[in-house]
Parts: C-alpha cells; structure tokens; sequence
C-alpha cells in the first residue's frame, strides 16, 4: 500500500472500531480485500465526519432515508444510533412526517436513484434548488447525492454478503463465515502480544490522516474504546477468553449499546421501516428502450465519471471525487485471477464483463464493449445473482448466494459483491451529475 501503510486487516479493523465504536460486519466482509476496506473507509468516513456541506444529524437520516428504499435493517439501525449521537432530534425518527419539508422533499430523488435513476431529470434538480425556503444549494444536494448511491449501493453489500441475515432476527449470519484469519477485533487488537503497538500504530494514523476524529463526543469515545482495546489490564489469557465469547455470542458486533433505543428509553431503531418510506411500491423496472423521450440509452462517450462526474463533485464537494475515484480504480485492481483463469479468460476482461452488465441493467451502454461477451463470461446462476442483489438486494436469499460458483472461495463472492457495489454508485452518480450538468447549463 502507498505511504508504508499496512495492508494487514487486522490495522483496519482497529481503525473502524476506534471510528464508530463497534465492528461491523460489512467491514469483517470488507476485511477479505484490505486495500479496498482501506479506500472505502475513508471514503465512508469523509462523507460522514468530517467537514461538508450538510449537517452531521441530516448525514444520517439521509442514509436511513436511503437504506429504508431497501428495507435494510441493518442500515438503518446503524444510522439511527449515529443520527442519534450527532444530536439528532428523536423525533425525526418518528418518520418522515416529523422531518423538516427540505429534508422531505430529498424523498423523489432518493426513491429514483434508489430504482431507475435513468429518471431522474434536471427537473428534478430544479425543483430541488428553488423551493423557496426550503431550497437545497448546490453542494449540499451533491453531497446528499452521494450519501444516497453511496448507502442504495452498501444495501446490495449487506444483502449480498449476508450481513442484514446476521444482524436479523435469530442473529443467523448464514452467508458469513468468520472474519478473515478466523480473528474477532479483540485478536486483532492483540496482535500476539503486541496489541499496544498496533494501536499506537492506528493512533498515529488518526493523528495523521482524513482519520481525524472530531472534537467531543466522538474523541472521547475513542479513547474508552482505546482503553477497552489495550485490555485495562486484562492478561493475554483473559483476552483469549473474551474472544471466545465474542465469537460465540455475536458481542463483538457492538461496544456502545442497542440501535434500537435512545438515552431516554424511546423505542427509535427500525422496528418500522416504513415510516421512512413514501410510495414502498415503487421499485427497479427492467430498463426498455419503448419511448425514446423516456428511456434514452446513457452512452459513456457522451458522459462518463472520468471526464465529466469526477471534475463536477470534485468542484461542488471538496476532495471527495478523488475519494471516489480511488475507490473505483481500487476495486478495478483487485486481484481475480483465480475468477478469470476458471472462466477461461483475462482477469481484466471477466472483471469488465460483470462491471457492463450491472450498467447495462441501469441503461448505460459502451459503444467500445460486445454485449454478447457478458452471456459467455457469466453463467446463469451468477447472472441471476448479480441482477437480484442489484436491483432488488432485499431479495436476496442464502441460497441464491450458495448456489453460484461453489467452487470458489468464499473472498472470490465478497470480491463479487464490491464489484457490485462499485458499479452500482457509478452508475447511480452518472445519471444524477448529468442531471445536474444539465440544470447548470440551462
């Protein structure tokens, strides 16, 4: 990794614990490709916490706003907890009916871009940007933009890898296995007895880097969570014990309490997600070219994230275009050998045929690719997979994950579902920056 940084998943998973207090499981999925966690971190982290356009409670009820599109309870427990540290009001999380009308009315776009984002027009942007007192600027809905395909797209992570199962009733966790090394956070932290050195390690970094915590709160909750990290005393044997449970139990999943009550008792978590929702029937249509006027092909030539995307949010949101683009080129270079040596082809070129037919399925075409490459590269059963936790993830079952590629490795799925991810915010940002390129040009 560039600048010395370790690439081991254990520094990463020290970093994720320290930032928000408790380890996910998308991480421990994440934690398969270390490069890639490492980008999407600070990435998630940017957006988040540290300096933009939007307020830090607005952050969150954005991402429970864009995660209820999907039912992703997962999600939306995880931003109910946060919305509530940043000093959200408990009463938004009542619904949308107790949300001021500026947030509200982000409910056309989010539900678009969460379905058929092919939609969404400079009309849209428009209404959004003119509605008297209640009017977006123009960096604000960028980064609400962002924060919505980057949540739409994590739901396909979580329902693709398994971790919406693993954190649903029952707690069955039935597509993960354990973390990478079979290590929990606890082992990781101990590094084999070196667990004060690795934290000093990620301390610097945060000191260094993007990482930085904000005042408060949040600092101080880095520092008990550096404190339980080191162990207060507790002996290498002690630790070992209480890795054990963790694993057993599922505690290691959180450090700070339950998502699904406030300080005062009040009942806030997603015990109905549809509160959140307004018009729940409205989901992915198969992308048609029946009226020319509604559904035009999305040609890359003509507006692509290199040439145009990139420069636009770079411009309106400070820093977080190349936050972005290292995401995508990072997701673009991970290894897939093994995946491409069994499907009889280059890794590059098995890796663009997945990529084109998640866009495709999005309406957005390369005039330089043969479509005919995608029904040879990927077998059904990968087909049907790709195109559920794409474009419905809430459907997404055990099964369906079990069945495609048996053979590989359980890394080589996870590597999948990035990919999924990747392609999806890409395309979701495509169409929503050139309806925006559009409004700024009329």
């Amino acid at each position: 990794m560039s600048g010395g940084e370790p690439e081991r998943p254990q520094f990463l998973f020290v970093k994720a614990l320290a930032s928000r207090g408790r380890l996910e499981a998308v991480t421990q999925q994440m934690g398969y490709h270390p490069r890639y966690l490492d980008s999407f971190l600070k990435t998630q982290h940017y957006l988040l916490h540290m300096d933009g356009p939007l307020p830090f409670d607005c952050r969150h009820y954005i991402a429970i706003m864009a995660a209820a599109r999907h039912h992703c309870r997962y999600l939306v427990n995880l931003h109910v907890l946060q919305f509530l540290r940043a000093g959200g009001d408990p009463q938004w999380l009542r619904g949308l009916d107790f949300i001021p009308p500026k947030l509200r009315n982000l409910n056309e776009i989010n539900k678009i871009l969460a379905h058929r984002p092919w939609l969404i027009t400079k009309e849209h942007i428009e209404k959004l940007l003119k509605i008297s007192e209640w009017s977006w600027s123009l960096a604000e809905l960028v980064h609400a933009v962002v924060l919505l395909a980057h949540c739409h797209a994590l739901a396909s992570f979580v329902f693709g890898c398994g971790c919406e199962q693993e954190e649903g009733p029952g707690g069955r966790g039935s597509l993960k296995p354990s973390s990478p090394g079979n290590q929990c956070f606890c082992e990781a932290a101990m590094g084999n007895g070196c667990g004060q050195e690795l934290w000093t390690r990620c301390g610097s970094a945060f000191r260094g880097s993007t990482w930085r915590l904000r005042a408060g709160r949040r600092r101080g909750r880095c520092h008990r969570t550096a404190r339980k990290v080191r162990g207060c005393g507790m002996g290498a044997s002690g630790w070992e014990h209480h890795c054990q449970t963790c694993l057993r139990t599922g505690q290691h999943q959180s450090s700070v309490g339950s998502p699904h009550s406030d300080t005062d008792g009040e009942v806030t978590g997603a015990a109905n997600l549809a509160c959140y929702l307004q018009d729940p029937d409205f989901g992915y249509q198969d992308f048609a070219r029946r009226d020319e006027e509604q559904t035009q092909v999305f040609r890359v030539q003509d507006y692509s994230w290199e040439d145009h995307g990139f420069s636009l949010v770079n411009r309106l949101y400070s820093d977080i275009g190349h936050l972005l683009d290292e995401k995508f080129r990072m997701v673009d270079g991970l290894q897939s050998s093994a995946m491409a040596k069994r499907q009889g082809c280059e890794p590059s070129v098995f890796k663009r045929g997945i990529w084109n037919y998640i866009h495709c399925m999005f309406g957005i075409r390369y005039d330089d690719y043969d479509y005919a490459e995608v029904n040879h590269l990927l077998e059904r059963m990968l087909k049907v997979y790709i195109k559920t936790v794409t474009c419905y993830p809430e459907k997404t079952n055990p099964e369906m994950f079990d069945r495609f590629w048996k053979q590989f490795k359980h890394s080589e799925k996870v590597h999948v579902n990035l990919l999924i991810l990747e392609a999806r915010m890409q395309a979701e940002l495509l169409y929503a920056l050139q309806a925006i390129t559009q409004y700024m040009v009329s």
